[in-house]
């Protein structure tokens, strides 16, 4: 991995934790800024992007807290300190833009794996968030930028509940995992991972995606209707989420 010479204060105590525990699942060669704090890690890679735009290896940008994080629909995300809040571009010269747009799932089902690896029982909650007994964990937020017609490259924003502390419905690793387990350094690590592995899952098959219906958090969902509950079938081979009430039979590609 290599890093930036940007604001940050354990860059070589990342990079050294990294070659210890990541034995086996290497990382690739990621530029990385580390900021004690920013607005937003999302406008940090804005800003990153505008300066060099010559996407030539994935870019993160970490945060130790955030004042402004962005959720789904433009929400505040809450992010103190001892959390992971991440925001990364990825680049994607002529490959799927279809596959691409099931980013957000694909990231969701790596970092999934990887929090089973350590024991910790994960559901998706369609688009993009990850629950543990019905609490938020984390929250993924992706983009697609496009360059005229050509989409360009791929933005993902990611935010990680590890040692800080969380609002009501929701959970942090820290009352999952021992402590030693449960460090920001360590999931800055296992999310760039994921970030990879994801793209990995897009160049393929979307047969995955069975993966992802196996996760899904619950087998039923209510609309803004008022009327009953749908029951969910599935997902499409477009990510989206296959409902049915009765003989009515939908799909939604965001969230009501």
């Amino acid at each position: 991995m290599t890093w930036t010479a940007r604001p940050h204060r354990c860059g070589g105590r990342q990079l050294a934790l990294h070659d210890r525990r990541f034995r086996t699942d290497r990382l690739g060669t990621w530029n990385l800024r580390w900021l004690p704090v920013c607005s937003s890690t999302e406008i940090s890679l804005a800003e990153w992007l505008q300066d060099e735009p010559n996407l030539v290896r994935p870019r993160a940008v970490v945060a130790r807290r955030q004042r402004r994080g962005v959720g789904q629909r433009g929400r505040h995300w809450q992010s103190p300190t001892g959390g992971v809040w991440l925001s990364a571009a990825m680049p994607w010269p002529g490959q799927s833009v279809t596959a691409a747009g099931l980013l957000g799932l694909a990231v969701a089902l790596e970092l999934s794996n990887r929090l089973e690896r350590q024991g910790v029982p994960v559901r998706i909650k369609w688009p993009n968030d990850l629950l543990v007994e019905g609490r938020k964990l984390a929250g993924v937020l992706p983009r697609l930028v496009h360059r005229g017609p050509q989409l360009r490259l791929v933005r993902c924003g990611i935010g990680l509940n590890v040692m800080n502390t969380v609002p009501i419905g929701a959970i942090a690793l820290r009352e999952l995992l021992p402590r030693s387990d449960a460090s920001v350094e360590i999931w800055v690590g296992e999310l760039l991972l994921s970030l990879e592995r994801s793209l990995q899952l897009l160049a393929g098959s979307s047969a995955w995606l069975q993966l992802v219906e196996d996760r899904l958090w619950s087998d039923q969902v209510s609309s803004s209707d008022d009327g009953p509950s749908w029951t969910i079938d599935g997902l499409s081979p477009s990510g989206g989420l296959l409902l049915r009430r009765g003989q009515q039979r939908t799909e939604w590609i965001r969230w009501p």
